[in-house]
């Protein structure tokens, strides 16, 4: 283990417990045989972002620990929502614990969806856990959801292309700005669709981040009341930063959101095609990038086309690809978007006992690590180590040091779900007047962000 980047985990992870004390105990628990006797249950995973080898581990040890089987369930996050608004109020069909997103989180656990797992809290690792994550699964001072793993984003990026344009990594918001719009202009891939920055017109979720680096933010709390706070001249400071990318630097389609936006770094995804869909050609891309933004994990998909087992796999190449941390206007890491999940039990669930050991076993030092290795976040700062010391682990725990969540408000899943983000960042990008689509809103939020 490299000592210096053991210190630099440990460090960033008190950072992203933002300040919390040690009371916890010092590490997660192990996994330990059930006195519930055998249940089973049902977990809904949300996406594909556990791999396959730790949901073996989780069935495998479930039935050790238990007696019962764990039964796992993969649900789109298009649909998410919908799927536990019908589901979790329901005890006869119910999944029994749930990964949720964090920033869904305050809405469920607001109206009663999951149980009160507070007398589990120092159990599973206590002040140890991520309190971003940890605070969005609350409601009046008890524990509700707690966090499975943090996936921070950062950029992903050409060198060659970088070199060939003759320009640096960014030191600075600014400089990053000039710097995509650089390559965009000077096009080393001669491509039509050329992006020095690839950001689509729908994504928020990267698109915020330039909010939150000048001083803005999405809401605010006061009074009682969460309100929308796109108008405070800081956010639409960052918004109209985020327009000149949108018109300088980024060819992306206005309808694009953060979808597999390593397509169009990966050569052999990528060709010269002048077809009425730029952004997809028979299976391929007529798009390309020299610069993404991505959650961490997203370097298993990012390198060389190469043949493994008679299947196309993605071999890294130092040579050709890099990453580093978006930085500030302060030269700092930006703070970006904190991706990642939180898990928790369905109040409706028949089975609190078996769900409460399969958290036990999320929660161990064994699956804590298991998720580091594979690249997610671990939950528990004991164990954030076990990202490694690559260029990836390094960026990710830089990254997270400065990360922010969306609103805690009990509506934000129903600002998620109305599809409105995706329409005012589209607008923005399409050159619209900032203030006044701000303005606009703001005043659709507000009354979504209160809501129950």
């Amino acid at each position: 283990m490299n000592k210096k980047l053991s210190a630099l985990a440990l460090m960033t992870a008190s950072a992203l417990a933002l300040g919390a004390c040690a009371a916890g105990p010092s590490s997660s628990p192990s996994v330990t045989e059930s006195a519930a006797g055998p249940q089973n249950i049902t977990l809904w995973l949300a996406g594909g972002d556990t791999p396959d080898a730790l949901r073996d581990y989780l069935k495998t040890t479930y039935k050790a620990t238990n007696g019962g089987t764990l039964t796992i369930e993969e649900q789109s996050w298009g649909d998410l929502v919908t799927k536990l608004t019908t589901a979790l109020p329901d005890e006869n069909n119910t999944p029994d614990v749930v990964e949720v997103g964090n920033t869904l989180s305050p809405t469920f656990t607001n109206v009663g969806a999951f149980s009160d797992v507070s007398d589990l809290y120092a159990e599973l690792g206590g002040d140890k856990l991520l309190q971003s994550f940890v605070e969005v699964g609350k409601v009046d001072g008890k524990n509700y959801t707690l966090p499975y793993y943090f996936g921070s984003r950062y950029m992903f990026y050409r060198k060659d292309i970088y070199t060939a344009a003759g320009v640096s990594v960014p030191k600075t918001l600014d400089e990053f700005n000039t710097t995509v719009a650089t390559i965009t202009t000077k096009n080393p891939k001669d491509i039509k669709n050329f992006s020095g920055f690839f950001l689509g017109g729908q994504d928020w979720r990267n698109g915020i981040s330039w909010i939150f680096a000048n001083g803005g933010d999405l809401a605010k709390y006061a009074n009682g009341t969460w309100t929308s706070t796109l108008s405070d001249p800081n956010s639409i400071k960052g918004l109209t930063q985020l327009q000149g990318i949108f018109a300088d630097a980024s060819k992306a389609p206005r309808t694009a959101k953060d979808q597999s936006p390593w397509l169009y770094v990966n050569d052999s995804d990528v060709i010269k095609d002048d077809a009425k869909d730029p952004a997809k050609v028979t299976g391929k891309t007529s798009l390309a990038a020299a610069t993404i933004m991505a959650p961490g994990w997203a370097h298993w998909s990012i390198g060389d086309l190469v043949k493994s087992d008679g299947k196309d796999t993605r071999k890294w190449n130092d040579d050709k690809f890099g990453v580093f941390v978006l930085p500030g206007n302060d030269g700092k890491p930006a703070p970006v978007f904190a991706g990642g999940s939180n898990i928790g039990i369905s109040a409706k669930s028949k089975n609190q006992a078996g769900s409460r050991d399969l958290l036990k076993i999320v929660f161990s030092s064994e699956y804590q690590q298991m998720l580091g290795k594979n690249g997610l976040g671990p939950a528990n700062a004991d164990h954030v180590s076990s990202l490694g010391d690559d260029q990836f682990a390094k960026a990710l725990i830089e990254s997270a040091s400065n990360s922010k969540l969306t609103p805690a408000a009990p509506g934000w899943a129903t600002v998620e779900a109305s599809g409105k983000l995706e329409e005012f960042f589209a607008k923005v990008a399409d050159g619209g007047d900032v203030t006044a689509l701000a303005a606009e809103y703001d005043a659709l939020f507000t009354p979504m962000l209160n809501a129950k």
